[in-house]
């Protein structure tokens, strides 16, 4: 008999989700207990009614910023090695309580916006590769990978960004309309965007207002080839407790997950670099905070992270 079969299917859903809720990014100033996500148990019992093992997809870790202020190159580093880390433990706690155990898909989204955001695929391959390469190396067992060569093989990433838009992705109008009407996702969603284009433009020649305005602009087409991203990976993953790194509220239909430590609700590793203060402490913070206070450090050759030295 299964360790699950031990217990009441609400109990190991409820022990599943309470391993997530202490990494729950959210703008909400309140904690949230389990009972306050029904999706996010629904879902759950997918697998437990089954006794087989929970897959969680996460659509993230797509290319670094391409802003040199706020990261160290194009390649992963060490906050992404330390969030893979977290995220293969995180599964591998599942399976001390929940004997099927869990595995998380990273959906790597980077090409399906890369044109918006400014990065050329070249970029976005290397990352995602050395991705792979340090899934390898770190030997995380729970943590696999997905992204648009698995769905449109060796397609140009023009056609594949086609594709994947044509088959998916929201009108523009409609975004419009959702933001004019202060839908509170889009809203937030379509704000933050509008931020990370702002900050990660580093060779803008106009005014911060035409720039502002260029932003909002293509804001949209990021959140229209986000939701298209998130239909298709729901498409061929069905069934699956569905994260995000963006905030989310108690109740909505994805997890809004937090990888590392900082101040900033919207911060990931890929806009980020790692700042090791005294003893173990962490945070994600912008390059050029980093460097004002600590000292570079290399990881197998390359630039890795900071070290704080005042």
């Amino acid at each position: 008999m299964s360790y699950a079969a031990t217990l009441t299917r609400t109990t190991v859903e409820e022990c599943v989700l309470g391993l997530l809720l202490p990494y729950h990014r959210t703008a909400q100033a309140t904690a949230s207990e389990p009972s306050d996500h029904p999706e996010q148990l629904a879902q759950i019992r997918q697998f437990t009614e089954a006794g087989e093992t929970i897959v969680l997809t996460l659509p993230g870790f797509p290319c670094k910023s391409p802003n040199p202020a706020k990261v160290l190159g194009h390649l992963p580093d060490e906050g992404e090695r330390l969030s893979l880390r977290f995220l293969d433990r995180l599964c591998a706690r599942v399976g001390e309580i929940y004997e099927p155990g869990a595995r998380i898909v990273i959906c790597s989204d980077g090409h399906i916006f890369g044109d918006l955001i400014r990065v050329p695929d070249d970029h976005i391959d290397a990352y995602g590769d050395e991705l792979r390469a340090m899934i390898d190396r770190e030997g995380l067992r729970h943590v696999d990978t997905f992204d648009m060569r698995d769905v449109h093989g060796d397609l140009d990433h023009d056609t594949k960004r086609e594709l994947v838009t044509a088959a998916y992705a929201p009108s523009l109008d409609t975004l419009r309309a959702q933001v004019r009407a202060g839908d509170e996702e889009t809203l937030r969603l379509y704000r933050g965007i509008t931020r990370f284009l702002f900050e990660d433009t580093a060779d803008f020649t106009g005014t911060n207002s035409a720039l502002q305005r260029e932003c909002k602009r293509r804001a949209y087409g990021v959140i229209a080839r986000s939701r298209a991203w998130g239909d298709l990976i729901a498409d061929c993953h069905p069934r699956s407790v569905r994260l995000s790194i963006h905030p989310q509220r108690a109740g909505s239909e994805k997890f809004g997950i937090r990888l590392l430590d900082s101040a900033d609700a919207w911060a990931t590793p890929w806009h980020s670099v790692l700042l090791r203060g005294p003893g173990a402490g962490t945070r994600l913070v912008r390059r050029a905070e980093a460097e004002r206070v600590g000292r570079l450090v290399e990881r197998e050759g390359r630039a890795s992270h900071f070290e704080v030295t005042v």
